[in-house]
Order: structure tokens, then C-alpha cells, then sequence
């Protein structure tokens, strides 16, 4: 692969992470459809496209998924739903790649990965910025949708973290979002007598799935080996960016001072402590 296309894959992939936050947060704060559909529908056609992908392929590699593999998904998946009834596309997507990259260098932490003084700068300026865009205050986001994205990236976090040597990327993924699927489709069950959606509702969880998270991270399974590992984490963080931006051109959310500062940090500290760690 030509770096040209390499790039441009990449930014299409990145592009596609940033949709996933508009769209699951347009859906939920402008149609009718509740947080447990658009989980259900999104994990069902991000299932579908990746097992129609998969099986295109002219070869067969190992990879199959698991049921633990699953559930952290569907706690992402989940967790980013029901976060976005409450949070702007920005600040969501800043909480949940702030989370993910937090979990895996904590992950690294307890392994005995020793850390020099430039990554513990970069990992204190992230939780300084966490901390100041989580304190209340009247420009701080809603404190149940700041937890449960979080805990969103947490699960994420510990989703890749499985996927490392599981396989097949794709073929692993796929078995994933199917796996996950009736978790999500019982979890609709159970909160049935709070359900609500329509058409428009449907069609932005259908794209989230298909395309933003099945056409998405097939495309960043094409591109990630050709990549650094530390670059591919450094990259991800161009996400929250992407979002906000896209959440103030189309959803007219106008990010605040506190948001802008946190993530200046934030982001800062975390490309701090990777490009760091990469140099060591």
C-alpha cells in the first residue's frame, strides 16, 4: 500500500470514529429513537457488514471472537448510547478516546512498564484536564453521562486490549458485533417500556453501524499494520477534534471555554506520554 492511499484510508477511518459520536448523538437528541434501539440496530448492522466483509475475503484467517470479547463491547456500545442523551458529540468523544488511551497505558502500568518523568507529565496534564472539565460548575457536562462514557472507553479499553493476538482483525470483530448483538436486543427487551423510535431514528443507527463502525474499522484494520502502534494511538486522538467540529457545523453545539482548555490538556498530555514512550 502506497502512503498516499495509506493516508487517506487513515483519515477516512478517522472520520468514520468522529461520525459514530454525531451520529448516535443526533439520533438521540433529535428523533424519537431511545438509546437501547440504536444500540440494538447499530451492533446488528456493524455485525452484518463485517461478517459480509469478512466472508469476501480470499482467505480464511483464524479468528472468531468470544463471548468476554463481546460483553466488553457491549459495554461500550451501550455506554456510548446512553451517554449521548446528555453529552455533546465534542465532549463525549474527548471522554470516551480520553478513557480508551487511559485504560491502555494503565494496562502497561500494572504489567511493570516503567514510565520516565516526560510520560508522567503527560499522564498527570490528561487528569488534570479530566478533572477540570468534569468539576461542577455551570459549563460542566451532566455527571451520569460524563460516567457512563467513561466507563464507555474503559470497556473499549479492555476490548482492544483482548483483541491484541486474538487473530483476524476483521473476522475477530465480526464475530464480536454478532456476538454482541442480543445482549444488546435483551437489554432492549428489558427496558422495553421505554422505547421509542422512527424512521430517521433507525436510518442514523443503521449508518452508525454499517458505515461508521463497519466500513470504518475495516478500513482501519486495512491501514493499521503499516502503522506504528504509538502513531496509531496518537492518530485516534485527532477524533474529539473531529467531532466538536462536526457537532458545531451540524449539530450547532458551541464548545466552552472549559471544553477547549481540557482539551488542550487532555489530548496534550496523552500525545505527551505516547510520543514519549515511543522515543524510549
Amino acid at each position: 500500500m502506497t502512503d498516499s492511499r495509506r493516508n487517506l484510508l487513515t483519515a477516512l477511518a478517522l472520520l468514520a470514529f468522529a461520525g459514530n459520536s454525531l451520529l448516535c448523538r443526533f439520533a438521540l437528541a433529535h428523533t424519537r429513537l431511545d438509546a437501547p434501539t440504536f444500540t440494538a440496530v447499530r451492533l446488528a448492522a456493524g455485525a452484518a457488514v463485517l461478517g459480509v466483509l469478512a466472508r469476501a475475503r480470499r482467505t480464511q484467517p483464524p479468528g472468531r471472537g468470544s463471548w468476554a470479547s463481546a460483553l466488553a463491547l457491549f459495554g461500550y456500545a451501550a455506554g456510548f448510547s446512553f451517554a449521548y442523551e446528555q453529552l455533546d458529540a465534542g465532549t463525549g468523544a474527548l471522554l470516551l478516546f480520553g478513557a480508551v488511551q487511559a485504560t491502555m497505558i494503565g494496562r502497561g502500568l500494572v504489567a511493570g512498564e516503567r514510565l520516565h518523568e516526560v510520560q508522567w507529565l503527560g499522564l498527570l496534564l490528561a487528569l488534570g484536564g479530566l478533572v477540570a472539565l468534569v468539576r461542577p460548575g455551570l459549563t460542566a457536562p451532566p455527571a451520569v453521562g460524563a460516567v457512563l462514557m467513561v466507563g464507555a472507553g474503559v470497556s473499549w479499553g479492555v476490548y482492544s486490549l483482548r483483541g491484541r493476538g486474538a487473530g483476524d482483525p476483521l473476522r475477530v470483530t465480526a464475530g464480536n458485533f454478532l456476538r454482541a448483538t442480543p445482549l444488546a436486543l435483551a437489554l432492549g427487551v428489558a427496558m422495553h417500556a421505554h422505547a421509542s423510535w422512527d424512521g430517521e431514528g433507525v436510518l442514523y443507527a443503521l449508518t452508525s453501524g454499517a458505515l461508521t463502525s463497519g466500513v470504518g474499522y475495516a478500513v482501519w484494520y486495512a491501514v493499521l499494520p503499516g502503522l506504528p502502534a504509538t502513531r496509531a494511538a496518537t492518530l485516534q486522538l485527532a477524533v474529539p477534534v473531529l467531532a466538536a467540529f462536526g457537532g458545531t457545523a451540524l449539530l450547532g453545539e458551541l464548545p466552552s471555554a472549559r471544553l477547549v482548555a481540557s482539551s488542550a490538556a487532555i489530548l496534550g498530555g496523552v500525545a505527551l506520554a505516547l510520543a514519549s514512550k515511543r522515543a524510549a
